[in-house]
């Protein structure tokens, strides 16, 4: 069968090459993506390692506050050590006084460095504690905090999926 000019000048202008997938640069993008999410997945402060929080059902994430944690060794308010938790066994102790100070100056630094109103006036405290910590140890923690203005206490658990 003869061919039609308009499809011989197709035939001999259209001479096209195999496509192909250059997959080099696909890797790259692949793996700085896979390093990006590896390292922002880690949002939220960790605990310390030596406590054993306990058990409760939670349904909502904490806020970003102030981490008081109590450990059978020492009181830590924002990853430093303020006190031993030993000395507040004592039940002639009713605040403590190296918890009240370090609040107070957290907050002052929150002030100084221009912090929102909502934020300097928040003053809310997360308690990480053990579970083998007594309740008076607590409370005093709990009163500390109050003494410096952060009536907003938190006290914080290791999150059990419910049945439902």
């Amino acid at each position: 069968m003869r061919q039609s000019r308009r499809m011989k000048r197709l035939e001999r202008n259209n001479h096209r090459r195999q496509a192909y997938l250059n997959l080099i640069p696909m890797l790259d993008v692949l793996s700085v993506l896979v390093f990006f999410l590896l390292f922002h997945s880690f949002n939220g402060d960790m605990p310390e390692q030596r406590l054993t929080l306990p058990n409760s059902v939670v349904e909502t994430k904490p806020r970003g506050t102030v981490v008081v944690s109590v450990t059978p060794e020492a009181i830590v308010v924002q990853g430093q050590p303020v006190a031993r938790t030993a000395e507040l066994y004592d039940d002639q102790v009713a605040t403590v006084r190296e918890v009240t100070e370090r609040l107070n100056e957290i907050h002052g630094r929150i002030v100084a460095s221009g912090g929102t109103l909502a934020e300097s006036e928040s003053r809310e405290v997360t308690l990480l504690a053990d579970k083998n910590i007594p309740f008076k140890v607590l409370k005093k923690i709990m009163t500390s905090c109050t003494a410096s203005g952060y009536g907003r206490i938190s006290l914080a658990v290791i999150q059990k999926a419910s049945h439902a």
